[in-house]
């Protein structure tokens, strides 16, 4: 790390935290795709999670510190606390409280704690900032009505970015007539606004050293709960000790199951508009098993 970039931190963790700190070392941390991240130490012993990235990446570290702090006002699970964030030099910054964490924990209790968090309400749906799906800008105009908000900006803007990719025929097709079919999986369903991590899977939580879970890298808004939930069972699920604490804290509408795949439907766009390949035609795939499903 340039000696310019670690006086710039350690004066905005000064600042931060109204108490003095000196960079002293940093240890790289692995696992990320699209930031690089340290563990950085004080010469008093003081410890953060840094992420680093080009400067157009500051407006995605500061909706990220925004979205934590939503989770966190909330005082339901734990989220890693946003400390400070800015621009130096040519990097954008985000800083966290270092947590050590581990894979073993009580998944009943991130169950439990989860549906607390999606007990935590809004007015509309939506948050007051765009964010981020990954590397993906997520815009998040707040709205009364879930199905508008569904359709406009989370399937509608998918698609709109994959035609820009050039991801049309098929995918287009099919896309237009899932979005016109919307309303006929909330016959009988009305969402509320709860508070939702946004990219919930396995890579986006974890366990202190007591148990405790933590979630972490969100893509914060307020939306049908189910939306979590679906991310959840996406890339291998969860264990059931999770779902039967989420599901006695907070029971499921009967029709989710028909629903979680339009959830996810969005993230296997995203996927496709991130990284091409098979992503694309599993989502022609997704969207052609909704459509005989209102059929």
């Amino acid at each position: 790390m340039e000696a310019k970039l670690r006086t710039c931190i350690s004066t905005a963790i000064h600042d931060a935290t109204h108490r003095p700190f000196m960079l002293h070392a940093t240890t790289p941390i692995g696992g990320g795709c699209i930031n690089e991240a340290f563990r950085i130490t004080g010469q008093d012993g003081r410890q953060f999670f840094i992420k680093l990235n080009s400067t157009d990446k500051a407006a995605m570290f500061a909706v990220e510190a925004a979205g934590l702090a939503e989770i966190a006002a909330t005082k339901t699970i734990r989220v890693p606390q946003a400390i400070t964030h800015g621009v130096a030099g040519k990097q954008s910054y985000l800083v966290l409280e270092f947590l050590e964490l581990g894979s073993r924990g009580s998944a009943k209790l991130l169950g439990e704690r989860l549906a607390t968090l999606h007990l935590c309400s809004n007015e509309q749906f939506g948050f007051a900032q765009n964010n981020f799906i990954g590397a993906t800008p997520q815009p998040n105009r707040q709205k009364d009505n879930w199905v508008d908000f569904w359709r406009e900006q989370r399937l509608g803007f998918q698609l709109r970015l994959a035609a820009e990719n050039g991801y049309g025929g098929q995918l287009q097709r099919l896309g237009e007539k899932l979005l016109d079919a919307l309303p006929a999986f909330f016959e009988s369903y009305t969402p509320q606004p709860s508070l939702l991590h946004g990219d919930l899977w396995s890579g986006n939580h974890a366990y202190l050293s007591d148990g405790t879970p933590v979630i972490f890298d969100p893509a914060t808004y307020y939306g049908d709960r189910e939306c979590d939930l679906a991310m959840t069972e996406l890339f291998g699920g969860y264990s059931a000790d999770f779902y039967a604490a989420y599901r006695a804290a907070y029971p499921l509408d009967a029709g989710y199951a028909m629903r979680r795949e339009l959830y996810n439907l969005y993230h296997i766009l995203n996927h496709a508009n991130l990284f091409g390949g098979g992503y694309t035609r599993q989502a022609e795939q997704m969207t052609q098993r909704l459509l005989r499903d209102v059929e």
